[in-house]
């Protein structure tokens, strides 16, 4: 794939169960967690997408038809930030495939994130995923998020 093209983002809906479900299994795989049922992280994806609980995008490959060539995966979940009294959202899942490594889509995956917690006025975004700090951080500030405004977790793992 040419590194010079970039990923296309996009909001997975229930037909992309079976894409995110083996992105996620890869996230699962990569962070070591055992799963007694093989079917258990397809049935979660498939429940949260169908009742809107997590905003789940996917980064496909560039020129790839949707699910065809998605090679990366978020995951936030939306909660309620009692300090600042708006929303609050909690990127908890990213995982880019080996095969989508070196394109883009971890970057493209995270600003995506950013931008559309900034479009709905939340109060941030915590970072509970592996993600190089020093681009988190800049992209967070980018989209107008104050650093220093919540507890941030920036695990600095270098996926991208």
């Amino acid at each position: 794939m040419n590194d010079h093209q970039n990923p296309v983002v996009r909001v997975a809906g229930e037909a992309d169960v079976e894409a995110a479900a083996v992105l996620f299994r890869g996230y699962l795989d990569f962070y070591e967690v055992e799963v007694e049922d093989p079917d258990a992280p397809r049935a979660f994806l498939a429940e949260r997408i169908r009742a809107g609980e997590s905003l789940v995008l996917l980064a496909d490959a560039p020129g790839a038809g949707p699910g065809a060539g998605a090679v990366g995966f978020a995951q936030v979940y939306r909660t309620f930030s009692s300090l600042a009294l708006r929303p609050l959202w909690i990127l908890s899942d990213l995982y880019v495939d080996p095969s989508g490594r070196r394109t883009g889509a971890g970057r493209a995956l995270l600003r995506e994130v950013l931008r559309r917690a900034g479009e709905a006025g939340v109060a941030g975004v915590q970072l509970e995923t592996a993600y190089d700090n020093h681009v988190a951080q800049a992209l967070y500030e980018a989209e107008g998020f104050e650093r220093d405004a919540f507890h941030i977790y920036f695990n600095g793992l270098g996926q991208g």
